[in-house]
């Protein structure tokens, strides 16, 4: 088992980092990073527990490699709030009610972001497709879709102002 520098940025600041060569992401963010917003779900990539931002595109953190991040812009949901401002869809999650217990909150958040990333005004089955790959057990998704919708519309607004 290795070990190697990686570079990369993460929530916005630059950072080298001595990591092992088989440390899934999941895990070198959590215990090496201290960002327990990525939470360990499947192990598999199929739940979304761990979706992370790799240069704008949400990715499941427990089927890549730390090392592969070398080079690489990653955000983690704690990277979303700006200035003590939470991101529209944070924020909308929180006004819709659209989370319970909160597990597949910052994966499902995250998806939502490259979603509405690359499809701004995306309708209720794109929103649904968007972030299918996303597990929740206990809302239902109703009140996700709302918020995710409600966000773009927020977001739609700031840039159109």
């Amino acid at each position: 088992m290795g070990k190697r520098v990686i570079s990369f940025k993460l929530n916005g600041v630059d950072r080298e980092e001595f990591v092992q060569d088989n440390i899934t992401m999941v895990d070198f963010l959590r215990k090496q990073m201290h960002l327990t917003g990525t939470k360990r779900g499947c192990e598999e990539g199929e739940c979304g527990a761990c979706t992370i931002l790799l240069d704008g595109r949400a990715i499941t953190s427990c089927t890549m490699l730390a090392v592969e991040a070398d080079g690489h812009e990653v955000v983690t949901i704690e990277g979303l709030r700006k200035d003590g401002v939470l991101h529209p869809i944070q924020k909308e999650f929180i006004d819709k009610w659209a989370l319970q217990c909160g597990f597949c909150t910052p994966g499902m958040i995250l998806s939502a972001v490259s979603l509405l990333h690359e499809n701004p005004h995306p309708t209720e089955q794109e929103i649904r497709d968007g972030i299918a790959g996303n597990l929740c057990r206990c809302t239902g998704y109703v009140k996700i879709v709302e918020a995710i919708d409600a966000a773009a519309k927020v977001m739609a607004k700031e840039v159109a102002n």
